[in-house]
């Protein structure tokens, strides 16, 4: 972790939501690879602080066929919006 400061998230395991709350600002990733799910669930645990959710969907894509994709949320606008900026696995899609 970057940060030396105990999460009272992590602390209580409250980090990783398994279900989608309403409240929170949502992404499509389209395009599952191997392991993605992995990756994205770690670079979020050492880079960022509130609460998420991650878990896989189906997607319509253009051409009309379903398609499978990870569902990213976040509690924290700007957590969504550094996340969307900096992670290094989304620019290899």
């Amino acid at each position: 972790m970057k940060n030396l400061t105990p999460n009272p998230y992590n602390v209580f395991g409250e980090r990783r939501l398994t279900y989608p709350p309403a409240h929170f600002e949502y992404a499509t990733i389209p395009g599952i690879r191997y392991n993605l799910g992995e990756a994205l669930s770690k670079w979020v645990e050492i880079n960022l602080k509130s609460r998420y959710y991650l878990g896989k969907e189906l997607v319509i894509n253009h051409n009309k066929e379903l398609q499978h994709a990870m569902k990213i949320g976040f509690e924290d606008s700007k957590e969504m919006s550094y996340f969307m900026l900096a992670c290094p696995h989304l620019k290899y899609n």
